[in-house]
């Protein structure tokens, strides 16, 4: 089978032949018919994420597609059944093996390419402003990369929960998908004063912010007093520096979220979100925003599309 392959930090990934996986015991062999990549893809390509497995690694954190067996001694969904997976690597080929209890049946109205870019997306919007920010109806959420493939999704979830929701990104397109998932406020971060707009429309209360840098400051310095601040990810490369003392004055609050990391210390919380996520997806109140599907032999392609940030919502391979 091929797979997308990383074999040295130093060197570009590369697409590899090698011998289909057998499943071990608690394991289940997934035929993976779609891939979504995210921007840890492109970290992991240097060794810069958190969780960068040891060389030589597959990527693609989360994928979807249908069950194949189930290794010895094995509970978990029969052969066929269509499923979506979070797994950290892996998923930039053919076929993979993976922990049966992390797989997730998926809606049979749910085409994989959608399903395979639902879990991180969502899961990580959804945790963020309802279980650690608790945000309320009414209130105003500044979404930073607001046409990425978590930012599309903040928008999204949070005109669902109520917010008025201002969206920031970078050019008039990226607006306009930014608008078509429910954005109130659009503020353009190329041309616009993004502290004084925000300021102008009354300030945040909600903050998500995967963007870091710059936008980040800017967004803090917008901030309503009792403010809360969610830091996702630092897509424009550089982590802010947060000064403790501006906390004080305005009584703010900054929340970390590492949504891989409830797997560990608390995966009820992934589980109670993507249930409630999922119940949503089959209302048709998500309606998942997927900008590019590109093949497995362009993977390389769909990387840079991240890189460059030319893509809004996600990006898919297609084994």
């Amino acid at each position: 089978m091929r797979s997308f392959q990383v074999h040295s930090f130093e060197l570009p990934p590369a697409l590899v032949e090698g011998p289909q996986p057998q499943p071990q015991q608690g394991q289940a062999l997934i035929r993976i018919h779609a891939c979504s990549l995210n921007f840890a893809d492109t970290l992991m390509t240097k060794g810069k994420y958190q969780d960068t497995p040891q060389l030589p690694f597959t990527l693609g954190l989360e994928m979807a597609g249908e069950v194949v067996t189930l290794g010895p001694e094995t509970d978990g969904p029969a052969a066929g059944t269509r499923v979506a997976v979070y797994a950290g690597s892996g998923g930039l080929a053919e076929y993979g093996c993976f922990d049966a209890d992390r797989l997730v049946p998926i809606p049979d109205s749910m085409p994989y390419e959608e399903a395979a870019a639902f879990q991180i997306a969502y899961g990580t919007s959804h945790i963020a402003l309802k279980h650690r920010a608790r945000m309320q109806p009414g209130e105003t959420l500044l979404v930073l990369g607001a046409a990425g493939g978590v930012g599309l999704t903040a928008v999204e979830i949070g005109k669902l929960m109520g917010a008025k929701v201002i969206a920031c990104a970078r050019g008039a397109d990226k607006l306009e998908a930014a608008k078509a998932a429910g954005a109130d406020h659009l503020i353009d971060a190329k041309t616009a004063d993004l502290r004084a707009e925000v300021k102008a429309l009354g300030g945040a209360d909600v903050v998500y912010d995967p963007v870091g840098g710059d936008q980040w400051e800017a967004a803090f310095r917008a901030c309503k007093p009792e403010a809360r601040l969610i830091p996702i990810g630092f897509a424009s490369g550089e982590v802010p520096q947060i000064p403790a003392n501006h906390l004080l004055v305005k009584n703010l609050t900054v929340l970390g979220l590492y949504w891989g990391g409830y797997l560990k210390f608390a995966p009820e919380v992934l589980t109670g979100s993507m249930a409630e996520l999922f119940t949503w997806y089959e209302a048709g109140h998500l309606k998942p925003h997927v900008s590019h599907v590109l093949p497995l032999d362009r993977a390389d392609e769909a990387l840079e599309l991240l890189r460059s940030r030319k893509s809004t919502g996600k990006v898919v391979v297609t084994p």
